[in-house]
């Protein structure tokens, strides 16, 4: 029984990475060129939304490994010794997405400055 437990945990990890893959990039652009482009007022606008949307998004996952932390807390006598492991990993990830929310936050703010200088 715990080994199937196990399994379907590796088995929704493995689900979550597809999911990421859509949250990371859901509006493809590429950003080296729009950067390297963006001259405009409504460029560095554009942009400050696309690292609005992406804070939004990191903040979206960071949600979703609270609500995956809970189970493996409450339940950690179904876990096993894997428990402790599946919490550290859920916490990390919490804290990479906070900060990747927070990154993106300040890149956002950084183009609204420059859209607001090109004006």
């Amino acid at each position: 029984m715990k080994r199937r437990i196990a399994i379907l945990a590796i088995i929704g990890l493995f689900a979550s990475f597809t999911s990421f893959a859509q949250i990371v990039n859901p509006h493809p652009m590429d950003m080296a060129e729009a950067i390297q482009n963006a001259k405009t007022s409504a460029d560095h606008e554009e942009l400050a939304n696309h690292y609005e949307d992406a804070a939004k998004d990191m903040q979206l996952m960071a949600q979703e490994y609270k609500k995956r932390l809970g189970p493996y807390k409450r339940k950690s006598h179904i876990f096993g010794k894997s428990a402790q492991h599946l919490q550290a990993h859920c916490k990390k990830l919490i804290k990479i997405y906070e900060q990747a929310a927070e990154e993106n936050k300040i890149m956002a703010d950084s183009h609204r400055k420059m859209a607001a200088e090109a004006k």
